[in-house]
C-alpha cells in the first residue's frame, strides 16, 4: 500500500520536473540534472507534502511545485554529498553517483543548478499563489537549504567525523542536515493553508521531528540494511567514523529513542483525526522501512 503511494507520488513529481526542464533552454547540464533528480528515489518528502495537504483540504495542483522544489534541493544535496571531497560515495539510488556518471565538475554544476531551479519553480508565474505567499516560501526554503540548514548540517557532519560528540550536538547536526527540509515541507503547506504564525512554527517543529526520525531510520539501515534494497553501499557510517545517535547510544537505546519520537509525532497528528490517516501511515513506514 505505502509502496504504491510512494511510487504514484514520485511519478507525478518526476513528470512535473521533466516537463518543467523540457520547456527551458537546452544546456549541457540538463542531462546530469535529470539524472540526479528524476531517476529513482522514494521522494518521501513529496509524499509527506501531499499527505499533509489532505489535512487542510489542499489540492495536489497547489502543492506540486513545492514537491518539485523540495526534490531539487534534496537531490542537489545528495549530488554534492556524494563527491570525493565529501562522503565519496560511488552509488546512489541503485546506479552510479552523478559525479561517477558525468564527472566531478558537471556534478557540482548540476547540483548547483538544481538548487537554483527549486526557487525558479516556486517563483514560476503559472504557479497560482499570491506573491506574498511565494516570497515567504522562498525565504524559508533558502534558510533551510544554506548554511543555517542542509549545507550547515553537512559541514557539521564532516567536522564531527571520528570525534566524541554529545547527544545534543548530534541532534542539532541531524536536524540541520535532514530535519530542515522536512521542516520546510510542513511549513510551506502551512503557508498555503493560510495558517497563523504560531501554527506554522508548530508545523516547523513537527517537520524537524519527522526529519530526525527519518535520519535515525537511515542510520539503522546503514548498519543493518541491504545494499540491493537501498541502492547504495551500507555500513559506511562506522568506516567513516560518523557521529550518529546509533553509534553514541547503541542499537537498543537508539531504537527506543526513535520509537518514542515516532509516538510523539503520532500524538501530535491525532487531533486531525481521519484526515491524518495517510500521513500517519507514512510516519509508521519511515521507522520500519527496509529501503
Amino acid at each position: 500500500m505505502i509502496k504504491k503511494k510512494l511510487l504514484k507520488n514520485a511519478k507525478k513529481v518526476d513528470l512535473f520536473l521533466n516537463n518543467f526542464l523540457n520547456k527551458q533552454k537546452k544546456s549541457l547540464l540538463i542531462k546530469p540534472m535529470k539524472y540526479g533528480v528524476i531517476s529513482g528515489g522514494k521522494k518521501i518528502r513529496s509524499t509527506i507534502i501531499f499527505d499533509f495537504g489532505k489535512i487542510f483540504n489542499l489540492s495536489e495542483k497547489k502543492l506540486i511545485n513545492i514537491c518539485a522544489a523540495v526534490e531539487c534541493i534534496h537531490s542537489y544535496s545528495l549530488i554534492h554529498d556524494d563527491l570525493p571531497c565529501m562522503d565519496n560515495d560511488k552509488m546512489r539510488r541503485g546506479k552510479p553517483s552523478t559525479h561517477i556518471k558525468f564527472g566531478e565538475a558537471s556534478a557540482v554544476l548540476a547540483g548547483s543548478s538544481l538548487l537554483t531551479l527549486a526557487f525558479e519553480i516556486i517563483a514560476e508565474e503559472k504557479y497560482l499563489l499570491n506573491y506574498k505567499m511565494k516570497n515567504e516560501i522562498i525565504k524559508f526554503l533558502a534558510s533551510c537549504s544554506g548554511h543555517t540548514g542542509i549545507a550547515g548540517g553537512q559541514e557539521l557532519d564532516l567536522k564531527f567525523e571520528n570525534k566524541n560528540m554529545k547527544i545534543n550536538q548530534i541532534i542539532d547536526m541531524q536536524k540541520k542536515k535532514t530535519g530542515k527540509l522536512f521542516n520546510f515541507c510542513l511549513y510551506a503547506v502551512g503557508v498555503i493553508a493560510k495558517k497563523s504564525k504560531k501554527a506554522k512554527n508548530d508545523l516547523s517543529n513537527l517537520g524537524e521531528e519527522i526529519g530526525l526520525l527519518f535520519q535515525l531510520a537511515d542510520d539503522f539501515l546503514d548498519k543493518k540494511g541491504s545494499k540491493r534494497l537501498l541502492g547504495k553501499p551500507v555500513k559506511k557510517d562506522n568506516k567513516k567514523g560518523k557521529s550518529t545517535l546509533l553509534n553514541l547510544m547503541g542499537e537498543k537505546k537508539a531504537y527506543l529513542y526513535a520509537n518514542n519520537l515516532k509516538k510523539k509525532i503520532l500524538r501530535k497528528l491525532k487531533k486531525h483525526g481521519k484526515k491524518a490517516k495517510d500521513l500517519t501511515n507514512t510516519i509508521e513506514f519511515i521507522l520500519e522501512r527496509k529501503f
